[in-house]
């Protein structure tokens, strides 16, 4: 490893650097797409006449397929490689795009909202295309430079579509800039086809036995994945609870309930698909050299509930926070909320580089702290002054991003047939840290809030410290041939 070259992100004459930028800008757009909805909303509900309750549906669609989303994808990825997934993700989501831009009711609207969820799972295609293309002492940086230059694609939209639709004019501006986004999908993805391949030349693109769940190597590892699977499912029935009558009455009763009932078969059937691909590991103990330790991915779901889960929550609510309590404009307001996520661009990065540099665990447990340590101060920030408050709310962000990056530092060195899947579970379990801490927002004040969200990382760090192993040496993977090949991850 010693000859590995120095990760120069301007050589983009080497092939992985040429990777690695194709690659982060396939999911800024992705990004884009998913995102272009929520800064238009204000236009799209006075064209369409829609109500606050149907406005608040929409945002809530435009989240809720990505959970189980970034699963298939993750199970896709491995089976079909990151080339066709993507560019396949990236068209699929255009005509998509076209379809809300050209909607004439609701109904369309939100079906088409829906369906747009899936390229919010567009993050975890990434994570093996890099992993595949960067040896394991820079795969941290890299994997930072994937995600936290391609989040930005959310931020591009915020910022240029409605500028976009002002210029256009009339009352169809936003359906040419949301038509736009699609147009730029539907090229990247065509273009991107043509441009990448899964792997460096001579390299094996591993892919899993069987395809439907993820492969395990014990019966306790069985138990804790089957344990795993509960909260993906739990949170959608919460998301389910909150357009039911009970909250925002866009479900009947009987709908909620029938949605309720096909969450369960939902959970049961995954179980089902899980004896099926693990009847070898249930029966007879799996070889000492295929084994993997389970554990490993559950307490990065468990880090990453927390990290990116708070995240989604905080930039959710902080503008109105400011504004209330800070008596900021909402302009003012939108652009300190806006800061917590910019902070991507090099504290994710930096995350990696740091679990590059110093050890995947010491990088989990040191940032853990110091996201605790910055929520516990951000809970008594109301009674700061206003560039103090902004200060302490950019330091936090700093360590809950660069901790983003120091997850998906982790997740690609753990098996590489399966680094789709462990990315897809992880991601999905940012994305229910995210409807968690959104629920307990709506129960608690700010305060209580950012205190909830630092005893949840006090609780991911203990689970790191006690539980988890940090890959070192080599990992094997086994050839079609039967041959096997070892793989380093330290």
């Amino acid at each position: 490893m010693s000859g590995t070259p120095k990760l120069n992100i301007l050589a983009i004459k080497r092939p992985e650097i040429k990777i690695l930028h194709m690659t982060w800008l396939a999911f800024f757009i992705g990004c884009m797409v998913w995102f272009n909805m929520a800064p238009l909303l204000g236009s799209i509900q006075d064209t369409m006449g829609l109500t606050d309750a149907q406005v608040k549906t929409l945002l809530i669609l435009n989240l809720a397929l990505t959970i189980p989303a970034r699963i298939i994808i993750g199970m896709l990825v491995d089976k079909l490689g990151p080339r066709l997934t993507f560019s396949a993700l990236l068209i699929i989501s255009s005509l998509l795009c076209f379809a809300f831009a050209l909607a004439d009711s609701f109904e369309t609207l939100a079906l088409s909202r829906f369906l747009l969820g899936f390229v919010g799972a567009g993050f975890v295609i990434g994570i093996r295309m890099i992993g595949e293309w960067f040896p394991a002492r820079q795969t941290g940086v890299a994997q930072g430079i994937y995600a936290g230059w391609g989040n930005f694609g959310s931020a591009a939209a915020a910022m240029t579509l409605p500028a976009l639709a002002l210029w256009i004019g009339g009352d169809d501006g936003w359906r040419y800039s949301i038509g736009l986004t699609g147009l730029v999908a539907l090229g990247y993805g065509l273009f991107y086809y043509f441009s990448v391949t899964d792997t460096p030349p001579g390299s094996t693109y591993f892919k899993p036995k069987k395809v439907g769940a993820m492969e395990v190597s014990t019966k306790g590892d069985f138990i804790l994945y089957a344990i795993m699977q509960l909260p993906i499912v739990l949170v959608l029935g919460v998301l389910a609870w909150k357009l039911s009558p009970a909250n925002m009455n866009m479900l009947s009763s009987g709908t909620t309930y029938l949605v309720y009932l096909l969450l369960a078969a939902l959970y049961f059937y995954q179980i089902y698909h899980m004896v099926q691909v693990n009847g070898r590991a249930l029966k007879n103990e799996t070889p000492e050299l295929e084994r993997f330790h389970f554990s490993q991915v559950a307490v990065l779901d468990l880090v990453y509930m927390v990290t990116f889960g708070s995240e989604l929550a905080v930039v959710s609510m902080l503008p109105l926070f400011f504004k209330d309590t800070f008596g900021l404009s909402i302009l003012m307001a939108g652009v300190v909320g806006a800061s917590f996520s910019l902070t991507n661009f090099f504290a994710r990065p930096g995350g990696g580089w740091i679990s590059d540099s110093y050890g995947r665990k010491k990088a989990l447990l040191g940032l853990l702290g110091g996201l605790a340590i910055g929520f516990v101060i951000m809970s008594f920030m109301g009674s700061f002054p206003i560039l103090l408050a902004v200060l302490v709310t950019m330091l936090t962000a700093m360590f809950v991003t660069a901790c983003n990056g120091a997850v998906y530092a982790v997740a690609p060195l753990i098996k590489r047939r399966m680094t789709g899947q462990i990315a897809g579970m992880v991601g999905a379990f940012g994305n229910v840290g995210g409807v968690i801490f959104l629920t307990i927002f709506s129960f608690v004040s700010p305060h209580l809030f950012f205190l909830f969200i630092s005893g949840s990382a006090v609780m991911a760090l203990l689970a790191v410290f006690l539980f988890f192993k940090e890959p070192t040496g080599q990992i094997a993977e086994v050839m079609e041939d039967g041959t096997v090949q070892m793989i380093d991850v330290k």
